[in-house]
């Protein structure tokens, strides 16, 4: 299987299944010298981890973080970073009686005709667990964005279905199950999950994740724009049907006078762009947003058929999450500052000694 990688300059490649052993990851091109312990890595994994909220499937993974290479007193040495994770908690058996049935929406029958055989335990590679590795090597970015260059990655829940976020308040994200940034719509999410885990069903959800402290120039302009890297690593996420980099489908509607972000010596007047003109980072906060759709891992029968092609009915038992979106949000962060630390390197080693005299603008 290939596609395993992404990044040119900062290489991430993962490795695992679900149910298997272990999950992993290689991290090519860290610069040296970085402070990276276990510990860097553990929160946002515990923010993804399963088995947190009632909200979220029951599976208890504790995702504890393993740093293998790369690192030594304390510091990145330059040389791949090894990460490893390994499964406790699988149950296999759960998954005993689809061994011979599509599952309905997964990727059961596109594996077996690409391969010619699946691993049908929790969907083996396409399994969203694989994204515990992604989070891991994510967050090695972001603390050297932060660190070296001031730059910040936040994700929320801006959408669950039919509720949606009205004020973005950034102090509430952390400080409830879902990432939602409006404590106001709190008490009608948890109505509603109640009454959606009671009808055995799914929903989707929104994800937006803004970048700020980005420097002006990030990005190449014409096969490797910033805006379309972003989207093919957003794009990637199981599970993810729709992105969108600043208003995304909303220009549609939009005329030239309202969309365009006017500028003077003082700044931006708007950022309806998310913060990328013709492929390039302009300087503006990055912002992007992801669609989830509902998972089909639920216990409604739908209609399918075996192997053999027979006709078969399917209700997904295990443990699944009622929304996938909610686990979605470090994993959205993640791979943003992986596409920003890998352009960040391009730039550096192309664009170090460019100097322009034009003023850097910033946000009015």
């Amino acid at each position: 299987m290939s596609g395993n990688s992404i990044g040119q300059n900062f290489v991430v490649t993962t490795f695992g299944e679900s149910h298997g052993v272990a999950l992993g990851c290689i991290i090519d091109g860290c610069p040296p010298g970085l402070e990276l312990t276990e510990a860097d890595m553990q929160h946002d994994l515990d923010r993804r981890r399963p088995g947190t909220s009632r909200y979220t499937t029951a599976r208890r993974e504790p995702d504890e973080v393993r740093i293998l290479s790369g690192v030594f007193e304390g510091k990145t040495t330059g040389t791949s970073i090894g990460l490893l994770i390994e499964n406790t908690d699988q149950r296999s058996q759960d998954y005993s009686n689809i061994k011979d049935l599509f599952r309905p929406g997964h990727a059961d029958y596109t594996y077996q005709q690409k391969y010619g055989m699946r691993d049908y335990r929790g969907g083996g590679r396409s399994s969203a667990r694989e994204t515990a590795m992604r989070v891991a090597a994510g967050a090695v970015a972001k603390k050297y964005l932060k660190q070296i260059h001031g730059i910040e990655i936040h994700g929320y829940m801006s959408q669950l279905g039919p509720i949606f976020a009205e004020k973005i308040d950034f102090s509430q994200i952390e400080q409830n199950a879902f990432f939602f940034p409006d404590a106001s719509k709190l008490e009608a999410l948890d109505d509603y999950m109640r009454e959606l885990k009671k009808s055995g069903d799914s929903i989707g959800a929104k994800i937006s994740v803004v970048a700020t402290g980005v420097p002006v120039g990030l990005g190449e302009p014409v096969f490797d724009r910033l805006d379309a890297d972003i989207a093919h690593a957003l794009m990637g996420i199981n599970a993810v049907k729709g992105v969108e980099i600043g208003d995304g489908f909303g220009v549609v509607t939009q005329k030239g006078s309202e969309g365009r972000d006017l500028m003077s010596p003082l700044g931006f007047e708007s950022n309806h762009a998310g913060g990328v003109l013709g492929g390039i980072s302009s300087g503006q906060p990055i912002i992007a947003h992801i669609a989830l759709k509902p998972t089909s891992s639920i216990s409604v029968p739908g209609q399918s058929m075996t192997a053999q092609g027979e006709m078969a009915e399917v209700i997904t038992k295990g443990r699944h999450d009622p929304c996938v979106g909610i686990r979605a949000v470090p994993i959205a962060e993640a791979m943003l500052a992986i596409v920003l630390m890998d352009h960040l390197l391009r730039h550096r080693a192309q664009n170090q000694d460019v100097q322009s005299h034009t003023p850097i603008l910033s946000m009015r």
